[in-house]
């Protein structure tokens, strides 16, 4: 590897990195570090917040009722994700992933410090900056992992399985943290571990940058110096007009949650539309590379009905734990909010074996369409699974073994991990090279459909009975699953160099 010096330290990591984490490049223990915290802030958030938006203002909460607590929850996670474009195309063009990720961080941290000041004004700054901070630090840093490998790289897989874990760590953790503060002391209090999570993710990060591969003080495509100043004045100028107006809208009464929820479901709908006609269109992109993007809307479609499921187990899944789930395991009692560690807790268990299994094959393992397309196909069977405890009762008072949702959830788990690991694999191999970090925040923007899409159907929550809440929704992610496979042939033919 090349150690050209930027400043005075190397832009490349040492080469005896290469190996030094379980085989793996020593980076990638860098940026699992910190995607351990970063998930232990952001989920252990998540875990509490819709129980926090449809608790009793008199305990603490925002009083909301549940589907609306549910659809706002959802069109928070749509913002996160949206927010991923404008992220990865500063990175590309004018912070470099490196600082991307330690500015989104910052910006993260100062948010979940926001949150823990009890006024439902800190909620809504603080719900914003990390909004804004997650949508620069995701994209990138799950690039900064793939330019520690080379397209050709047989750990690829393996070693994204691992940052993968890393992941779930902190989704494992996060949730025992808040949800303990949450329920025992107050929500804001849950809200403040979340503060300190991230607090302690940015501080390894910092320690571990020269491990990692391709960090650089510029932007890789940068913008010329001219250019780079009218797009940060066009930026800021376009911040301060969109609050300006958002918040005349909101005193004339016009702009209210619902119509909110409403426009950041269709913006997610029509953001990833117009960035996959940028991206053909694109003279920077060549036609092999062209090529390979029709393929990946499969995939992203794919990953937007898979998270469409995933995303509920922290909306209405936790709803349905609060009101209709035992929390009591061989007599010990614990929070509702704890079921959502137990995807965290199979994730990580999951995870190095499908790691061990990826690597054991190595050219034998399945091609990564039908990876995604089994993913899509669990997830689906997790909330069908729930159909069979949510049927048959005469009134809603009615209370399920803990076991279910944890059945549900290890079936999820092991989806996720099927589907995002190889999901975000083939993005970094599939990426127009002009496009990296961007093509990368596209598959967050899949993330966003399924939150804005999300954002409408938990509104149904409630309203029809569960059975059919959960059964309609499983089925048509299986449906989904099996359409991925039947398309195999053509996605192994057009994908390369994924296999």
């Amino acid at each position: 590897m090349s150690h050209t010096a930027t400043g005075t330290e190397p832009a490349q990591p040492p080469p005896e990195d290469d190996h030094a984490f379980f085989g793996q490049p020593r980076g990638l223990m860098t940026l699992s570090g910190l995607e351990v915290w970063e998930r232990f802030s952001f989920l252990g958030m998540q875990a509490i917040l819709v129980l926090f938006f449809a608790d009793r203002v008199s305990d603490g909460g925002m009083g909301m009722d549940p589907g609306t607590a549910a659809s706002v929850s959802a069109a928070y996670g749509t913002l996160v994700y949206l927010v991923s474009v404008a992220g990865g195309w500063l990175a590309d063009r004018i912070l470099g992933s490196y600082r991307a990720v330690l500015y989104g961080g910052i910006l993260i941290a100062c948010g979940h410090y926001a949150m823990a000041v009890p006024t439902a004004t800190m909620t809504w700054v603080g719900l914003g900056l990390i909004s804004a901070g997650t949508g620069l630090l995701k994209p990138n840093v799950a690039s900064m992992v793939g330019k520690l490998y080379r397209t050709e790289d047989q750990r690829r897989d393996a070693g994204f399985a691992l940052y993968y874990m890393g992941i779930n760590i902190g989704a494992f953790a996060g949730p025992l943290v808040t949800g303990w503060l949450g329920e025992h002391a107050s929500w804001h209090w849950g809200f403040s571990a979340a503060a300190v999570g991230m607090t302690l993710g940015l501080i390894q990060y910092v320690a571990g940058r020269r491990h990692l591969a391709g960090r650089k003080h510029a932007a890789e495509y940068a913008l010329a110096p001219g250019p780079m100043r009218r797009a940060v004045l066009t930026i800021a100028a376009g911040v301060v007009a969109a609050a300006l107006v958002a918040t005349a809208l909101a005193l004339a009464g016009w702009l209210t949650m619902d119509r909110f929820v409403d426009v950041l479901t269709l913006v997610s709908v029509i953001a990833p539309v117009v960035y996959f006609v940028v991206m053909f269109r694109s003279p920077r992109v060549t036609p092999e590379e062209r090529g390979r993007l029709r393929p990946y809307v499969v995939l992203f479609l794919a990953s937007v009905v898979f998270n469409f499921i995933l995303f509920q187990a922290y909306s209405t899944m936790m709803l349905l734990a609060s009101t209709n789930a035992r929390t009591e395991i061989f007599g010990f009692h614990f929070p509702a909010s704890w079921y959502a560690s137990a995807l965290g807790a199979f994730e990580v268990a999951l995870a190095p074996v499908v790691a061990a299994v990826w690597a054991r094959m190595g050219p034998r393992q399945p091609h990564a369409s039908n990876k995604i397309a089994i993913g899509v196909i669990l997830g689906g069977l997790s909330f069908l699974l729930m159909v069979i405890p949510t049927s048959g009762h005469a009134d809603d008072t009615y209370r399920m073994a803990a076991w279910w949702i944890v059945g549900s959830y290890l079936l999820l788990g092991l989806g996720d991990i099927l589907l995002e690991t190889s999901g975000m694999s083939a993005t970094t191999k599939l990426a127009p090279k002009a496009f990296a970090s961007q093509t990368m925040a596209l598959w967050f923007l899949s993330l966003a459909l399924a939150n804005g899409i999300q954002a409408q159907i938990v509104k149904l929550y409630g309203e029809v009975s569960n059975p059919a809440y959960f059964g309609v929704n499983g089925a048509i992610a299986v449906a989904a699953g099996v359409a991925v496979i039947a398309a195999a042939p053509w996605l192994k033919r057009t994908m390369h160099p994924v296999h």
